[in-house]
């Protein structure tokens, strides 16, 4: 009688540091080929200022079958969904720093599958996120479809540490306490009992997060004061991961520090009408089915009329292919866009302008450059947290440094911070910077849609 094969074992942790975050999924396949990870049912812990939850919109579903031809196909908004719908990834945790507001704090079960009109991948969500780039389908309509557990979780800076006399770090002592104790503090609703503890986080001082989260759409009302501390993180991961659960750890840099590179390329002007000209129009709360169809062939109907346009004016940006298109309903300030970008460079790049504007919906990209004491303590507040969880099977990082989502002048140094932590939790690492001779090869490198 045959048995499943055995899972391999590092005799090191190995640690996948890449350039282009949508890179880890070549190293991700090659730990399930060589059996250190599971065919199925794998768990993904996403460190990440962004969730890159997208799909490749004209992928047939069926590329995910086709290693070689999937890979050339991904980016590094849309990695993770390819390999939800072939079956590898069934749960996702998305850590995100309290700047970034994309998708709603909470769980979200979701179904992927393959779209029986398009055999496109799409989803049943109904966030914003996946309406405003037309992945929304209804669950009838899906084929071979899977479901996605997605649990969305905010994660505070730590407030500065009180040294003690004897000079030990008494607010880390008491997370470290609360982390190893995590798991039997546990109740049998799955949330955390009520634990005391020294180590209150919240966002760092001088930053205006109450004001950052009303302007993305959350109000941070009563109760909402524990949200992204050690308890509820870990009382939230707890229940996502088991000692024995397979899981890859997965860490995008920008989680620490990060920019909208979009804001320097463009005047303050220019941008205004890339996110007058891209807006989504949302749906009503309780929109029933034909409220959301009406939401998407529209929505879908605005971004094909938008790349067409700045495909033609990459062809011919004269004043009457400007008029023609800018007279098109709610185009019309097209025209003043053209003109701002005339004026600094007679040969505007209108692939990146259109790159640009899609990422330009209800919520604009997150934008944060972190203080080096901000990204000490969102270190800080990440450490107990991972202590808390069991060993990754396999850790993957992304620097995001040449398309500068994470600021370039800081990336070295937040990736060694974030090595001495790991290396400080699960001893010798197997460090592979794949991203080296990627860097070198790298010429005129230009930002993408996250």
């Amino acid at each position: 009688m045959s048995s499943l094969p055995r899972k391999r074992s590092y005799k090191k942790l190995p640690v996948w540091i890449v350039e282009d975050h949508h890179h880890v999924v070549y190293h991700i396949y090659r730990a399930i080929a060589s059996r250190h990870l599971p065919l199925n049912n794998i768990r993904l812990v996403h460190l990440d200022s962004h969730p890159d939850l997208l799909i490749p919109v004209n992928m047939p579903a069926d590329t995910v079958f086709d290693k070689e031809k999937l890979l050339s196909e991904l980016s590094i908004e849309n990695w993770i969904m390819p390999m939800v719908y072939a079956g590898h990834l069934s749960c996702v945790v998305w850590l995100h720093p309290y700047w970034a507001q994309q998708i709603k704090e909470g769980e979200h079960m979701i179904n992927v599958g393959r779209d029986s009109s398009t055999t496109t991948i799409r989803v049943t969500s109904t966030e914003n996120y996946f309406l405003s780039d037309g992945l929304y389908v209804c669950d009838e309509q899906l084929e071979n479809s899977k479901l996605l557990r997605l649990d969305v979780v905010r994660v505070n800076p730590a407030k500065t540490s009180h040294v003690s006399a004897t000079g030990h770090d008494a607010e880390k002592d008491s997370v470290t306490s609360l982390a190893k104790n995590a798991r039997t503090d546990l109740s049998l609703d799955g949330e955390l009992s009520s634990v005391t503890t020294s180590a209150t986080l919240l966002p760092a001082e001088g930053s205006n997060w109450q004001g950052e989260l009303s302007s993305n759409g959350t109000d941070v009302g009563e109760g909402d004061e524990d949200i992204g501390s050690t308890s509820y993180v870990i009382g939230r991961l707890t229940t996502f991961l088991s000692e024995t659960d397979p899981y890859i750890l997965d860490i995008d840099l920008d989680f620490f520090s990060c920019k909208n590179p979009f804001k320097e390329i463009f005047t303050q002007g220019e941008y205004s009408i890339l996110m007058e000209l891209y807006n989504f129009r949302e749906p009503s709360v309780d929109a029933d089915e034909a409220e959301l169809e009406e939401c998407l062939d529209r929505r879908i109907h605005q971004l094909e009329d938008l790349e067409a346009a700045f495909a033609d004016l990459l062809e011919d940006d004269g004043e009457q292919t400007v008029a023609r298109w800018a007279a098109n309903p709610g185009m019309s300030s097209l025209a003043q866009l053209v003109s701002s970008l005339k004026a600094r460079n007679s040969s505007p790049d209108y692939e990146m302008v259109h790159q640009a504007g899609l990422t330009c919906d209800s919520v604009e990209l997150p934008h944060h450059i972190s203080t080096e004491e901000e990204i000490d303590r969102l270190i800080s507040a990440v450490q107990p947290v991972l202590k808390a969880l069991p060993t990754p099977t396999l850790v993957t990082m992304s620097r995001s440094s040449l398309d500068e989502y994470c600021p370039a002048e800081q990336v070295d140094s937040v990736q060694s911070r974030v090595l001495a932590v790991l290396e400080d939790l699960y001893g010798d690492l197997d460090v592979h910077k794949d991203y080296e001779s990627s860097n070198k090869d790298a010429q005129d490198c230009k930002p993408r849609t996250s």
